[in-house]
């Protein structure tokens, strides 16, 4: 067994001005890990680079003063360079380290980078990382051991070797995590004053199958939740030792079961804590709940987000989304008449786009009216269904764009730079008005939140850039957005 080891979790400081418009977010998977690495004897360490917007020269001046046997990492697609780059820091800092990768871009991309001799990634761990962790550091000193661990992928004389699977954890209750591993003061929700933000796993996994999705694949079209009373005793302890009072529940499907989670819903009513509750889920839930809506108020949620991703049925059937348009206009309905703030998302970009097109999915979002509304281009991630259907029309092959923000896909009818345009031309129309709409709320609460999160979605970095890069004035662009008399 390894004894007096290091390992150290650091993120990738990567950044495309999407996710972070609203929050620093906790790296929830490290701490996970961090409670399997400290269960083999190691010690670990969390470095939130990303959070923390180091750059790779001062992630380098990190590690000339971090010890550490083991250098882990995560990534998702367009994540995947700047990770491969902070392994090659590690390696020059310290030679005699051994690297490690994790997350959904390595799961399905292993050959291309074990085959890669330039890359500095040692191993490749597969899928649900905790129990295969463990077993790797457990027997970290025996080579022979070590090799055998269960989902992992490494490269003998420039070959893949890849190792079976282990089940899907039958029993997610009985993961542990080690919170103390985070700097609690780096976390916050920017639209609500004196936030301590967390993050937090009800399940895991999608049973659905949309072709575009890379949640589904991973989990192997699976979902498996928690037990609602350990749910609900993790919200209570980390309100009561770390001050969290705003929750991220990152499932990709927290209501797959109703039975389930509306014991949830009872049980954080019968808390009362005074804390929000942000989720994401199917459209369709929220329609079947709509006589417990009333209970997701009460339990402390206050943003909801559904995935419309499409105004016209063609294209929800084509990406296999399985819900209707009305199912979309029917949800966010049901969220505003409840009392919740609701956001979806629209892509564009696909090889058949138009400018008609375009203009019908923007008129159909202003229909559908979210409080906010995401216009992306669509990202065909290499391991997803969706990838050979519009292989032959990517045009974009720096996995960094790869962020739902930047076309990669060039349709027939339009050049890439006519879809940057178009998306950020739907942003512009899509917030102007709500400006006026916001400014009326009389709930305080609602009103603020709103404001708030609508300046921080139009200042961000990825519009601003976007302005620049297209030729518009930035600064120009914003005071027109935010000009008082439009704004009533």
């Amino acid at each position: 067994m390894a004894e007096n080891k290091n390992i150290l979790f650091v993120t990738p400081p990567y950044h495309c001005g999407v996710v972070e418009v609203a929050g620093n977010w906790p790296p929830l998977g490290f701490v996970y890990l961090g409670a399997q690495a400290r269960k083999a004897g190691w010690d670990a360490e969390v470095y939130d680079a990303m959070t923390l917007r180091h750059n790779h020269d001062r992630i380098i001046r990190h590690l000339d003063n971090a010890e550490f046997d083991v250098f882990a990492t995560t990534a998702i697609t367009p994540t995947f360079p700047d990770a491969v780059e902070i392994c090659r820091s590690a390696k020059r800092v310290n030679p005699s380290c051994t690297t490690i990768i994790g997350g959904v871009h390595p799961t399905f991309c292993y050959t291309e980078i074990l085959s890669d001799p330039d890359c500095p990634v040692d191993y490749i761990i597969m899928g649900e990382g905790e129990l295969p962790l463990y077993h790797f550091l457990r027997h970290f000193d025996n080579i022979d051991r070590r090799h055998r661990t269960p989902n992992l992928a490494y490269a003998v004389d420039g070959l893949p070797v890849i190792n079976p699977r282990l089940p899907l954890c039958a029993d997610l209750d009985s993961l542990e995590t080690a919170w103390d591993l985070l700097d609690w003061k780096l976390y916050t929700y920017y639209v609500i004053d004196d936030s301590v933000l967390g993050a937090i796993s009800t399940s895991r996994g999608c049973s659905h199958q949309c072709t575009f999705c890379s949640q589904q694949k991973f989990w192997n079209q699976t979902w498996r939740g928690r037990r609602p009373d350990k749910v609900v005793e993790e919200v209570s302890r980390l309100y009561n030792d770390y001050g969290i009072n705003v929750f991220l529940f990152t499932d990709e499907y927290p209501t797959y079961e109703r039975e389930r989670w509306e014991r949830i819903l009872d049980l954080l009513i019968e808390r009362d804590l005074p804390i929000h509750i942000l989720i994401e889920t199917r459209v369709e839930d929220i329609i079947r709940d709509e006589a417990i809506l009333p209970k997701y108020r009460r339990a402390g949620i206050i943003h909801v987000y559904v995935g419309a991703e499409a105004t016209d049925q063609e294209t929800l059937d084509r990406i296999n989304k399985e819900i209707t348009v009305s199912d979309s206009r029917r949800a966010i309905e049901l969220l505003a008449q409840y009392g919740m703030i609701s956001e979806t998302s629209f892509v564009l970009g696909f090889p058949e786009e138009t400018p008609e097109s375009i203009e019908r999915t923007f008129q159909a979002a202003r229909e559908f009216n979210p409080d906010f509304a995401h216009f992306l281009a669509i990202t065909p991630w290499p391991y997803a269904e969706f990838y050979n259907e519009v292989k032959d029309h990517i045009a974009v092959h720096d996995y960094r764009l790869y962020n739902l923000i930047e076309p990669v896909i060039k349709p027939v009818k339009m050049t890439l730079r006519q879809i940057d345009r178009a998306i950020i031309d739907c942003y512009r129309r899509f917030y102007m008005p709500k400006m006026l709409e916001f400014r009326k709320i009389e709930d305080p609460f609602r009103k603020n939140y709103l404001l708030t999160s609508m300046k921080l979605i139009m200042k961000s970095s990825f519009l601003r850039d976007k302005f620049a890069r297209l030729g518009l004035n930035p600064k120009t662009v914003m005071e027109k957005m935010f000009d008082k008399r439009r704004a009533g």
